[in-house]
Parts: structure tokens; sequence; C-alpha cells
């Protein structure tokens, strides 16, 4: 394992995790996978185990810790060949929940929320906005003690089986703000109260990401549910923005070891022409070079969670959790590659499940942030290059 835990008590959670994964192995996510059904059974697992309320603050029943553990978690569940999509979701939301929302939100949500309520999904991205999020149109009007909210959301995951929402919208229309990053507004949407003014349309696509089109009006949501201060939360969201990109490196990191591991256990067990392909150069070499990569991206990316430990600037933590997001997901999908060229036509066959971690892991070139995205923000704010966009 190229991620390890520093202290008994991670040991203990991870071999939780472990144990889990013995049920929920490579066969089940295959299944699922194949049938494109949402895996309820092992969510519902997760969550019984307490392993959903990692980010809760222990005085709310949750267990109290960090970005760092949740994201071993993570990449524990793709190291044994499971897809953490599912859960992630519910991580980096807890996260943002557990520094933003005020107290009568932690008093009335953060309990059912430890005992297994699923905060999985955040309905930001909009059809014509992309990635710029200051031009999200989604309104949220003040109506009496509630906001009513209209808008349309896109590829926004998991939707359908949560409990909570964190939705994104404008409480002050982009035309009129100073500032183009201020009048957005986070809400916490709690679902279990019923989805009046939202209709949903499921987005096929080429792995089992469960993602949905949301068309939203006149869904009404209590003051009370705003988190942190109208108007500030485009500045909330890059909190749980660097959270997201440790997680889903930590997840690239775990398929890539998945990857090599599959690549190296074939390569010693395949005989062509009397000998292990594994003998070849042309075999080692490519397992080897990803290999490194890994090692090195590992270093890095454990050096970024000390300084998220530590406390350091936000400029520094987003720093790491871009460049660990970057490459985690060019280097898991050039160890996929591999694996797909070791195992031949063994690895297009769904059977082996390279084919479907490769599709699981190609997700992650574009989303939550594409790399292009954060190649420019290693150019302006690590370089100092001019800003291009």
């Amino acid at each position: 394992m190229l991620l390890q835990p520093k202290d008994e008590e991670e040991k203990l959670i991870l071999s939780t995790v472990d144990q889990l994964m013995e049920k929920y192995n490579e066969r089940y996510w295959l299944d699922k996978d194949q049938k494109r059904e949402f895996p309820i059974d092992f969510l519902d697992d997760f969550m019984r185990l307490g392993l959903g309320s990692i980010l809760i603050p222990e005085e709310y029943g949750g267990v109290g810790k960090g970005v760092r553990l949740a994201s071993l978690i993570l990449y524990s569940i793709n190291l044994k060949g499971g897809n953490s999509y599912f859960v992630h979701g519910h991580y980096y939301n807890t996260a943002l929940l557990s520094k933003h929302a005020g107290k009568r939100v932690r008093e009335k949500y953060f309990k059912d929320i430890a005992n297994g309520a699923k905060v999985l999904s955040l309905a930001l991205t909009e059809p014509e906005v992309g990635s710029d999020t200051t031009k999200i149109k989604t309104i949220a009007e003040k109506v009496g003690n509630n906001f009513v909210i209209k808008g349309h959301k896109i590829f926004i995951s998991r939707v359908k089986h949560t409990d909570f929402m964190i939705l994104v919208a404008r409480t002050t229309p982009y035309e009129k703000v100073e500032k183009k990053t201020d009048g957005i507004t986070l809400f916490l949407v709690d679902l279990r109260e019923g989805r009046e003014g939202i209709e949903m349309r499921e987005i096929r696509t080429m792995s089992n990401t469960n993602a949905y089109e949301m068309f939203i009006d006149g869904l009404k949501v209590p003051e009370e549910n705003v988190l942190g201060e109208v108007g500030k939360g485009f500045y909330y969201l890059l909190d749980l923005l660097n959270a997201e990109r440790f997680m889903i490196a930590a997840e690239m990191i775990g398929n890539a070891e998945w990857f090599v591991n599959k690549a190296v256990e074939y390569a010693n067990n395949r005989v062509v022409f009397d000998k292990q392909i594994g003998s070849f150069q042309g075999v080692q070499f490519p397992i080897a070079k990803v290999y490194a990569q890994l090692l090195s991206l590992s270093s890095y990316f454990n050096e970024g969670l000390r300084a998220l430990e530590e406390g350091k600037d936000t400029k520094t933590i987003g720093n790491y959790a871009n460049v660990s997001k970057y490459l985690a997901a060019e280097i898991a999908w050039e160890a996929g590659n591999v694996a797909m060229d070791i195992y031949g036509g063994y690895g297009y066959a769904v059977e082996t499940g390279i084919e479907r971690k490769l599709r699981e892991t190609r997700l992650y070139k574009v989303a939550p942030v594409s790399q292009n995205l954060v190649l420019a923000y290693i150019a302006h704010h690590i370089l100092g290059l001019p800003k291009s966009y």
C-alpha cells in the first residue's frame, strides 16, 4: 500500500474498510456496472459501520477526523477494486458542512448524518456555464422565512439516492454584483422532506455514474438552511474544492496501484513462447515507469496531507490539491492503459475488470475539474504566469 495509516486508530478504521471490501469485491462492482445499478447495499453498510461520519464533529456523534482519513478510505476502496465514486461526494460535502454550517443546521441535521443520513450530492454545474461558476443562473429569492429557488443543473451525481443536497444558487444576479465572486449562496436541501419543485432526468454515461439533470422551479428552502453568510458561498466552495481534489487524487492513486498490481500479477503468470511475459523488457518497462511516477506522486500527496493537517494557508493547500489531482488522474489513466496492453484481449474482456476500471478512471481527466483548468491554475498561481481566462 502506497498510502499508509499513521496511527492505530487509522489502522483500525482502514481494517474495517478492508473487511467491507471482502464482502463487496470486484465481482460485485462488475455486476453493478453491467446493470448500471446504484450500489445501495454497499452504501448502507458503509454508513452503518460509521464510515460516513468521519468528518462530522464528535459532539454530534461523528468521528471528528479530517480530509486525510477520508482520503485513505477512498484510496482503500479503489485499491480493493471498488468504486469510491459513490461515497466521495458524501465526504467532501460533509467537509464543507463541518466547516461552514451554522449552529442551527448542526443541531438539526448533524446527528442524522452521523447516524447514516447521506449527503451525496452537490448541485453546482449548469448546462450553459460549465466550470465558470460565477456565471451560474440558478436564482434564489427570499420570500418570508424561505428562499424560493429556480434553475437548471446538470451532471448532479447520486442525487436520486441522497437524503441531503448542497445546492449552489445566486441570491444576487451576476449583473448586480461588484465582484463576480459575490452573490452566490449555498443551501442545504433536506430531500427527505420531499422533492417538490425538482424534476430529474438520468444521464447515461460511459461508466456507472448515476448522474442526473435537474430542473428546479419553486423549490423552497428554509432561511436557516443557508450555509455560512448569504452571498459568500463562492469562497466556501474553494474549501470544498481543495478537499475534493485531495480525495480524487487519493482515489486515483488507489486505481493506479490496482492497475499496477493487476499488470504485475498477469505478467508473472502469463507464459508465451515458453517464457513469462514479465521477463520481456517491453512488458517490464511500462510497468516500472508508471510505478516510479506513482511513487513520486504518493510522496508529494502525503506532503500535501501534512500541510493540510498543519493548517497551512489556503494557497499552499490549493497548490498541493491541484497538482495532486492533475498527476493522479494522468498516472491512473496511464497505468490503466499499461494494464490493458499487458492483458491484451483479456483486458478488453469485461470479466477481468480492467476495462471497467479504465472507464471509471477516465472520468477524472474531465471532472470534477478538467486537466487544462488545473494546468491553468498551476501556470498562474504557482508559476506566476499571466492569467489565461
